[in-house]
This record gives structure tokens, C-alpha cells and sequence, in this order.
């Protein structure tokens, strides 16, 4: 039965807190916009840029900017996730992590018209920081929850992490709609924004790193270091032979994750790009969004306590199939925007807090951190193909509808692979092992 006290547990919510700052304020509302716009400005008189002598559409230098980074975590994240199991300070290698993400954010402020390049190379060592401090944070929730409190206690975090990602917005939002009565232009405004998030994450990291105790490793590392963390990397591919249903929910996540990602990384740029809406009229949404999505992952989460995590996530599938479907035939106008968004809202939270909470049950005591890296790379590891695919769409095309199309069918494929996850033979074989 997992030890935890009240105060540990409340620390460990709070890394969610931190750390969502740099996913509404970077990732998902003010970076796609800013670098768009630094792309452009440095493009020719077709529209492109170069990168590596090969010429891409500015457009679509966000999402490629993006399907990079994510790529880029499939090297580092299992070598995190074999570190933190590990080792017996693994609060030591969180705060590594979120530091390594949070001071190249805050150097975005840096970056200036006509230094679009300097963008890609801070945004993706951010992004891949994040995404290892995230593997090392989800391996706590089996030492803080015994499993029949996994969907709360995952809700719970998901939740809180809404509202710290939501509140820096509101205060970025007023700054950017206030820039000139403040007498600042609206891009040095964004660039305060998204220097704040990397400031915001420092900070709050902080009671996480005072609260979470460390735990002795079950795992023991033994022999060189690299050779040791990539060779328990293979022997963590090998051994999930031994929990088919955990492995059968990774190619599941990786589907309808890949989408789910797709949609919060380039939906801003949809908005401004496709239909028009201008920043300020943007972000009062995107920050609806967060505090609607906590609703929505303490509604959920409820909903998992009555027909159980893999139900819900199922039906949360079927919504997010339909909510595609309309945006490309229905959304035109602002107030369309603001429906299909209160949807997402609703089920996002819910399924990125149940999916973890599911994963969780699928796999072995001890090594959690190693199986939570395959879990963070089929989240954002590999969430390049559903951008990546995106963005080629989009380059050929020059169409944001035709883009979103793609979209359809991670949702689809990711829903018929789960219906095959059984979850209560799974969780009674790792209980067992």
C-alpha cells in the first residue's frame, strides 16, 4: 500500500500547476503566433523560408518546429525514465529536468523580428526538458495512490494543473490586450508572456521539490552508465511482452494522444490563420479553456469511478471524433470557435488524466519511470506524426481545412485499438508480479 501524507501529495499536484504555464502560454497560445509571425517576416516572395537549404512554407515552420522537438524525446526520454528508476534522488533528476525546460523559456524573451532561426533551437531543448520532467513526475503516482485511487488522484493533478496554467494566462492575456496603454508595443508584451511562463514553472517547481520524499529504488543500475540505461531501455522493450495489454494501450495512446496534441499545439494557429481571429479575441477562449477543462477532468474523473477509466476514455474518443468532423464542416466564426473549444475543454483533461491513471494499472512496481518514458514518448515522444502530417497537408495544400482532416483517423484507429485493452487481467497479473 503506497505511504503518502496530504502535504506530499499536494506537492506532487503542484508540479502540474508549474510546469502547465509553459503548455497554455508557449505551446498552445502565444509561440505558434509569434514565430508564425517571425517566419514571415523572413520569408521571400513566395512565402518560404530556408532551413538546411530546403525551402518550407513560413506556416508551417511552427509544426515542423514542433514534430521535431517531439522526435527528439524518443532519444532522451527512456534514458530519463531508466534514470529515475533507478535512483535514489529522483526529485534531484525532476528539478534537473524542469530547470533545463524552464531557463531556455524564459530566454524566448530574446528573440526579436528577424531572428526567426534562434526560435527552434530554444523551443526544442524546452520541450524536450518538459517532456522528461513530465516522465519523472507521472513515476510518483504509484508511490503516492494505491490503484483503486489512481482516476482521482490523476484527475486531481490534471485539475490544479488546469487552473495554474489558466491563472498565468489571464494575467498574460490582460498584459498583451493592455501593451500599448502600458507603453509597450504587443510584441514585447508576448515576449514578457512567454518569458513569465519560464519563470512561473522555476518557481512553483520549487514546492514540489520541498514536499515529494525520495523513495529506494527497486531497480538497481549496475555497470557503465549510458550502456547500462540503454540496455535496461531494451530490456523494458523485451519485457512488455510479459504485459500485452499494457503495450496493446501504448499503441492505442499513441493514436488518439498523437491527435490530442495535434489539436492543442495547432489549434491558435488554426484560429488566426483559417478563420481569422485575432490574438486578442483568441486568447479569452484558450483561457476558458482551462478552467472548463478542470471541470471537465473532475467530471470525468467521477464518470471513470462509475464505469471505470477505459470506458470513459472510449466515449471521450467518440466526442473528440465528432468535434473534428464539425470543426472542418461547421466552425467559420469566433462564436463557433468558442463551442468547439468548451468541447474540447471537456474531454481533454479527462482523457489525458485517465490515460495516466489507466497506464498506470498496466504496469510493474518499481519501474514505473521506465515504463511512464514509452507512456511520454507515445504522448509527446511520437506526437510528431499527427503535426508533422499537418504541416505536409498544409504545405502542399496551403488549406487548414484539409489539414485538420488527418486528424480523423488518429482518433478512429486509437479508439478500435483500445476496445482490445483488458484492463482487469492486466492489473491482476502486475498486482501479482
Amino acid at each position: 500500500m503506497p505511504s503518502s501524507t496530504r502535504s506530499e501529495r499536494t506537492g506532487w499536484y503542484m508540479y502540474d500547476w508549474a510546469n502547465s504555464a509553459f503548455s497554455t502560454t508557449v505551446i498552445t497560445v502565444l509561440l505558434p503566433k509569434y514565430s508564425t509571425a517571425l517566419a514571415r517576416a523572413g520569408a521571400d516572395a513566395d512565402g518560404n523560408i530556408r532551413i538546411l537549404g530546403l525551402a518550407i512554407y513560413a506556416d508551417s515552420y511552427w509544426s515542423f518546429m514542433m514534430a521535431f522537438s517531439v522526435i527528439l524525446q524518443v532519444l532522451v526520454l527512456p534514458v530519463i525514465g531508466t534514470l529515475a528508476d533507478t535512483s535514489a534522488h529522483k526529485k534531484r533528476l525532476l528539478a534537473m529536468c524542469a530547470y533545463a525546460g524552464s531557463i531556455p523559456t524564459i530566454g524566448l524573451f530574446f528573440i526579436q523580428s528577424g531572428n526567426w532561426q534562434a526560435v527552434a533551437p530554444l523551443f526544442i531543448v524546452a520541450n524536450v526538458a518538459f517532456g522528461a520532467s513530465i516522465v519523472v513526475s507521472n513515476s510518483f503516482l504509484n508511490d503516492l495512490s494505491a490503484p483503486e485511487e489512481r482516476d482521482a488522484v490523476s484527475s486531481r493533478g490534471w485539475a490544479i494543473g488546469y487552473i495554474g496554467g489558466g491563472l498565468l494566462l489571464l494575467l498574460n492575456l490582460l498584459l498583451v490586450q493592455n501593451a500599448e496603454k502600458l507603453g509597450m508595443s504587443e510584441g514585447y508584451a508576448v515576449r514578457v508572456s512567454l518569458a513569465s511562463s519560464g519563470l512561473w514553472w522555476a518557481l512553483f517547481t520549487i514546492w514540489p521539490l520541498v514536499t515529494l520524499r525520495d523513495r529506494p529504488p527497486v531497480v538497481q543500475r549496475s555497470g557503465k552508465f549510458l550502456g547500462a540505461t540503454f540496455g535496461q531501455f531494451v530490456h523494458t522493450l523485451r519485457d512488455m511482452r510479459r504485459y500485452p495489454q499494457a503495450l496493446t494501450f501504448l499503441i492505442a495512446y499513441l493514436l488518439y494522444n498523437d491527435a490530442v496534441q495535434a489539436v492543442i499545439s495547432l489549434s491558435s494557429q488554426f484560429a488566426t490563420e483559417e478563420l481569422g481571429i485575432a490574438i486578442g479575441d483568441l486568447m479569452p477562449v484558450i483561457l476558458a479553456v482551462q478552467f472548463v477543462a478542470f471541470a471537465g477532468a473532475m467530471l470525468f474523473g467521477g464518470l471513470a469511478r462509475l464505469v471505470g477509466a477505459k470506458a470513459t476514455i472510449m466515449l471521450q474518443l467518440v466526442i473528440w471524433t465528432a468535434l473534428v468532423i464539425g470543426v472542418y464542416a461547421a466552425v467559420q466564426t469566433l462564436r463557433d470557435f468558442w463551442i468547439a473549444s468548451m468541447v474540447v475543454a471537456l474531454v481533454l483533461g479527462g482523457t489525458q488524466a485517465l490515460s495516466r491513471s489507466l497506464f498506470s494499472l498496466l504496469i510493474p512496481k518499481g519501474r514505473e519511470a521506465e515504463y511512464f518514458s514509452l507512456y511520454e514518448i507515445s504522448d509527446k515522444g511520437t506526437a510528431w506524426l499527427a503535426p508533422a502530417i499537418f504541416g505536409v497537408t498544409l504545405n502542399f495544400t496551403r488549406n487548414y481545412r484539409s489539414a485538420i482532416v488527418s486528424l480523423i483517423a488518429f482518433f478512429i484507429l486509437g479508439l478500435i485499438v483500445l476496445a482490445r485493452v483488458r484492463v482487469q487481467p492486466a492489473d491482476a497479473a502486475v498486482r501479482s508480479s
